[in-house]
């Protein structure tokens, strides 16, 4: 997953993904450790991050 990678290349922190997405903090840590997690939030990232979830999953 991309997740870190994404977000850091926009300049976004944890906590304004967070804000904007509406996924917690900690759930976005993990995701960016992990690399998986429920389709759902994975759609609110792509969507808070304007990438999809394509984008966003591939490696």
């Amino acid at each position: 997953m991309k997740l870190r990678e994404i977000r850091k290349n926009q300049k976004m922190s944890v906590p304004e993904l967070s804000r904007l997405s509406g996924v917690s903090i900690r759930t976005i840590e993990d995701l960016e450790k992990r690399g998986d997690g429920r389709v759902s939030t994975l759609i609110k990232l792509a969507d808070a991050l304007n990438v999809t979830l394509d984008q966003l999953c591939r490696n």
